[in-house]
């Protein structure tokens, strides 16, 4: 069912967002989650339905923690909808008399849901290797059942909209929806856009398909870029994976980050670009330094900064960003591009010392996207980039998904969207 041509009205509907948003002293310091949800729950509100809504915080582990309480942004859910009052139940499991009082065109925010073990279904306090794990995880598991029956019983229809939870195959995410027919359950209108946008990259892909994968670990991404090997025509690797390819093929890398048992991996990513007929694009140059302070993201005062071919960094320097060399390639990889996925930075961009490689980049995309191209920016540094360098409304969609859009690029099938879709 399309959440577009349901009938709402006089119905309660339970909806899963994500409003895990950074707080601090009590204050939000970033609503943007909460945002991204207001048109679907407008949509239900508007259609004269009545609003249960659930998310998770943080990561509580099954305990009860204050500081990671929903009840302290009921204000601020609130006022992004535009009404009066977002009322609040302590307990997720236990929720009926608040539920029964809520009338059309009412909100009711419950518990964070990670309170209760149940919602991940994992065991708690006991592991892997202890015997006794695999009956505790059969015996958990049940209990998800019935923990995402209850939920199911406070509404005729669920709406799942919480792209950023997708991945995970939980009570409040997946299993709820097997409490649902075919016509009372939803994917909400933000996660409709994440659908469409991961279809239009992998599965309406208009050709040249660019795509850039940063980060500082070959081996965190090898799955992604093994998928995206047999789908773009284009693939740029650039950020920290950088020197483990430079270090494969004998390189002298200095300081910079490198996965030394990962070396054959790179070589193999090399070796299936060309049978696919992939043009690889590596950084050439890099710019390097011998004093990154890591913690407070600056270059220590006397420290020296150098531009050098990224197989021939210094003993002593690090590589921390892309060369103009490697900037100018990069754009040119980009240029004429039709369809664009970036995930992960060119460099240390969180130093200002170091920002010139993701923003050749990010501009890059920008212009691309001016003359036509379809951009998907994911990942939470590729996102940090772009509004850093006042990007987000040059490019043609930013994923609110780090884990669920990646798992999505593998190729994997997600079971918030199989959930609803029947998959």
């Amino acid at each position: 069912m399309e959440i577009k041509n349901y009938d709402f009205t006089g119905k309660k509907a339970i909806v899963r967002v994500d409003f895990n948003v950074p707080i601090q002293e009590g204050k939000i310091t970033d609503d943007t989650r909460i945002r991204g949800a207001v048109p679907t729950l407008k949509l239900i509100l508007d259609k004269g339905g009545a609003l249960i809504i659930m998310s998770h915080m943080g990561k509580p582990k099954g305990k009860k923690k204050p500081e990671l309480s929903l009840g302290q942004i009921t204000g601020a859910v609130a006022n992004a909808l535009g009404v009066k009052e977002v009322k609040f139940a302590a307990d997720c499991a236990n929720a009926d008399a608040e539920v029964a009082a809520l009338k059309p065109g009412e909100v009711l925010l419950l518990e964070n849901l990670r309170y209760y073990p149940e919602e991940e279904g994992k065991p708690v306090g006991i592991e892997k290797e202890d015997p006794a794990y695999e009956a505790a995880k059969k015996e958990m598991k049940a209990k998800q059942k019935e923990f995402a029956k209850k939920l199911a019983s406070y509404a005729d229809c669920y709406v799942m909209d919480a792209f950023g939870t997708a991945h995970r195959k939980h009570a409040s995410t997946a299993v709820i929806a097997d409490y649902f027919s075919a016509n009372d359950k939803m994917l909400g209108l933000l996660m409709e856009k994440e659908v469409a946008a991961v279809d239009a990259v992998l599965g309406n892909i208009k050709r040249p398909f660019v795509a850039i994968m940063g980060g500082s670990k070959v081996s965190s991404k090898i799955g992604i870029i093994e998928n995206l090997l047999g789908k773009c025509d284009k693939l740029i690797l650039c950020g920290g994976m950088t020197y483990t390819f430079a270090k494969a093929h004998g390189g002298e890398i200095g300081n910079s980050i490198v996965e030394m048992d990962k070396l054959d991996v790179a070589l193999g990513v090399e070796a299936l670009a060309k049978k696919n007929g992939v043009e690889l694009v590596l950084g050439s140059d890099c710019t390097a330094t011998d004093g990154l302070d890591f913690g407070t993201m600056t270059v220590k005062p006397g420290s020296k900064i150098i531009t050098c071919p990224a197989n021939q960094v210094p003993a002593g320097f690090e590589g921390v960003d892309a060369g103009p060399a490697s900037q100018k390639d990069f754009a040119e990889a980009i240029k004429g591009a039709k369809t664009i996925l970036w995930n992960g930075p060119a460099g240390v961009f969180e130093c200002d010392d170091f920002t010139a490689g993701s923003r050749a980049i990010g501009e890059a995309i920008a212009e691309a996207t001016k003359n036509g191209a379809f951009s998907l920016i994911g990942g939470g540094d590729s996102v940090a980039c772009v509004n850093k360098f006042g990007l987000a409304d040059k490019v043609s969609y930013i994923s609110t998904g780090g884990g669920a859009l990646l798992e999505a690029i593998e190729g994997k099938v997600l079971p918030g969207v199989a959930a609803i879709k029947g998959e």
